[in-house]
């Protein structure tokens, strides 16, 4: 909409509005938004200032806008033509309204309002010399429906002399200047974790207050139509609200408004936003987002067929509920176990200095070798290669075996299902990095509680269950088809192995693999002829998986490194075509991502995204985190994230635009276009 504003204003610069008074649009119509040029003092004083103002007075229905007008319209901007010994500072404008109009928040005026400037007049200008001010000035003047530019050429005609003003005229001025943002004596501090920003702003407990909103005079800071919450907490005021996007960081200024027009100018820099009511809502928030987000790892093909086998395991069980909820407890315990773990392990690695964020153990390839061993041990399991009770085969549901096989069973889900940041997650991962210690944990155990939550709803709702098909023959079927899955979880994490580690990483992972199946082959024979062995099979497996970490190479080769047309990610590489007006789609990914590779392979690596790309001259750079990268780290984390994917579109001259988790080739071409 603002493009569209700029546009026509530019078309009717161009056919040549003018006047001693502003005039409409398009010629001759009256304006919308009447406006006069005006002086505090006719005869200014040498070496002293005066203040001059933008009397406007917009129709009835009609509004104009702050300098920053929000997610649409324009500021008003002018042209000065100044006589020698005077100038004239930025304008000063009066603290706005706001108006919400279809979902975009609009700072504006809705009645006749001054918008002022501080005129100076030099010491050596002589008593009585003429100055003749002009300015040519642009503003927009809109409905609720439609918009028009405006314009006008005014003039002050004023002597140097002795600085008198007039009675009337300062009461007029000081009506204006009333309404203008005082400047707050001590700086404000923000915090934005997790896409939300939380505003700290010194202000005496006994001050009053009123529909306080806060108007940021530079975009990125804040999301303008969010809502915004704010509370008082002793002499502080707290404000909430969603971040806005691309914001440079460093110290900011708002005005923020305590009543009817009028508020205070604030600089606020980064740094601690203090516990207190608002926190905690952004503790509820972030803990919803990881409920949610765990949730959805359920249908992640490495855990959905481990799901559906304990969800068979309690069709078998039938009404026995005891034993039923003890296992759902177990296995919840182990989910809620591994997430606290990994959480917690987290947050010690970056209290110690490291840049590591969520997922951080799939940056090891020894963690990624290990899983390959698992998954695959999982899946020939399920092919029926052999027995494996801690998982979910045979037929100790009940029993100090079946609670210790769920709580090992919900630890490897978590362990195999957290890497990727999905919907919901993004957000939450964030929070829990810059929250206090005990909520940061709070927010790890509800990822884990919306992983398991599937399987406890199983066990203690009885109705849910019985909508379970009967056991039956059709049951080991079923589990062979949920090996498929677990083979292709495998099969990714072979490629993933040699991604990080080269062609050389792979081959020594399938031959693990090979060696540890048929480990695992021999006690399936064993097995069936009514013998054990699984400890000899468990010692020779972690043989197995020492003697192949000890192989593995240090790092992949470099010419596994070539990316087709995308650049590496490199921070003074963006600020280079930044600064060189080139758009750049950049975009953070890893292999073990599954919703970055599912939005790869529907979106970015399409031919009509590449032919959109190229039209328009789109440099594509991306960053990839499949190994540990500080750089990436910290940039995520300049953005309030702490995990991938994420998908930055920089438009020439414009700050960073976030675009969503879940992309289309729609979404992407439309950019361009």
């Amino acid at each position: 909409m603002r493009i569209f504003h700029v546009i026509l204003m530019t078309l009717a610069l161009l056919a040549g509005v003018s006047g001693a008074q502003a005039q409409g649009a398009f010629g001759g119509a009256a304006p919308h938004i009447a406006a006069r040029l005006v002086a505090e003092s006719a005869t200014p004083a040498p070496g002293k200032s005066t203040s001059i103002a933008f009397a406007m007075v917009p129709e009835a229905g009609w509004h104009g806008y702050w300098e920053n007008p929000g997610d649409a319209g324009l500021g008003m901007t002018v042209s000065w033509t100044l006589p020698k010994g005077v100038t004239v500072g930025r304008l000063r404008y009066p603290v706005p309204e706001t108006l919400l109009i279809s979902g975009l928040m609009n700072h504006v005026y809705e009645g006749p309002y001054g918008v002022l400037a501080t005129l100076t007049v030099a010491p050596d200008v002589a008593a009585g010399t003429r100055l003749p001010v002009r300015v040519k000035a642009q503003w927009l003047a809109c409905t609720d429906k439609v918009c028009v530019p405006e314009s006008g050429e005014m003039a002050l005609d004023l002597v140097a002399g002795d600085g008198r003003v007039v009675v009337a005229d300062r009461a007029r001025f000081d009506a204006w200047r009333s309404h203008l943002a005082r400047p707050l004596g001590s700086e404000a501090t923000y915090a934005i974790a997790g896409g939300k920003l939380r505003l700290s702003v010194p202000f005496p407990a006994d001050a009053q207050v009123s529909n306080v909103h806060l108007f940021p005079l530079a975009e990125g800071l804040a999301r303008y139509a969010a809502p915004q919450s704010v509370t008082r907490d002793g002499d502080r005021l707290l404000v909430e609200t969603d971040a806005g996007e691309g914001g440079k960081g460093g110290a900011v200024q708002a005005v923020l408004a305590t009543g009817d027009h009028v508020g205070f100018l604030l600089t606020a820099r980064p740094g601690a936003v203090a516990a207190s009511g608002g926190t905690m809502q952004a503790i509820l928030i972030a803990l919803g987002g990881a409920l949610l987000g765990g949730l959805l790892l359920n249908i992640m093909p490495c855990v959905f067929p481990i799901l559906g086998l304990k969800a068979m395991k309690l069709a078998k069980a039938g009404g026995d509920e005891p034993t039923v909820r003890r296992e759902a407890l177990a296995y919840a315990a182990g989910v809620i176990a591994t997430c606290l773990a990994l959480g917690a392990a987290l947050l010690a690695l970056r209290a110690v200095g490291a840049a590591v964020g969520w997922a951080f153990q799939l940056q090891d390839p020894r963690i990624i070798l290990s899983l390959l061993l698992l998954v695959s041990a999982i899946a020939f399991n399920l092919a029926g290669l052999f027995e494996l009770r801690a998982v979910g085969g045979g037929e100790g549901l009940a029993g100090k075996g079946g609670m210790a096989g769920a709580f090992w069973t919900g630890a490897l889900v978590a362990f195999v299902a957290t890497p990727c940041t999905g919907p919901f997650m993004g957000a939450a991962m964030g929070a829990a990095m810059v929250l206090p210690l005990a909520a940061a944990l709070a927010v790890f155990a509800g990822l884990g509680l919306g992983l398991a939550l599937p399987f406890l709803l199983l066990a203690y709702i009885p109705a849910l269950r019985t909508r379970l098909p009967r056991p039956g023959p059709w049951m080991g079927r079923f589990q062979k088809i949920l090996a498929i899955p677990m083979f292709l979880t495998a099969l990714g994490l072979a490629w993933l192995l040699g991604q990080q580690r080269g062609v050389v990483g792979m081959t020594i992972g399938l031959a693990a693999m090979l060696a540890f199946v048929l480990l695992l082959w021999w006690l399936g024979s064993r097995q069936r002829a009514g013998r054990g062995g699984g400890w000899i099979v468990a010692l020779a497996g972690l043989a197995v998986l020492g003697g192949a970490v000890a192989l593995l190479p240090s790092r992949a080769p470099a010419a596994a490194a070539q990316e087709g047309a995308a650049l590496p990610f490199d921070e003074a590489k963006l600020a280079s075509l930044r600064a060189s007006d080139k758009p750049v789609f950049l975009y953070f990914t890893a292999d073990w991502c599954l919703t970055c590779k599912a939005n790869e392979a529907a979106a970015i690596d399409r031919a009509e995204t590449r032919a959109a790309f190229d039209k328009g001259g789109v440099t594509v750079m991306v960053g990839d985190w499949t190994n540990a990268d500080p750089a990436i780290t910290r940039f995520l984390e300049g953005q309030g994230r702490s995990g991938v994917p994420l998908y930055l579109w920089y438009a020439p001259g414009r700050e960073a635009q976030t675009l969503p988790q879940l992309l289309t080739p729609a979404t992407l071409t439309a950019l361009v276009r």
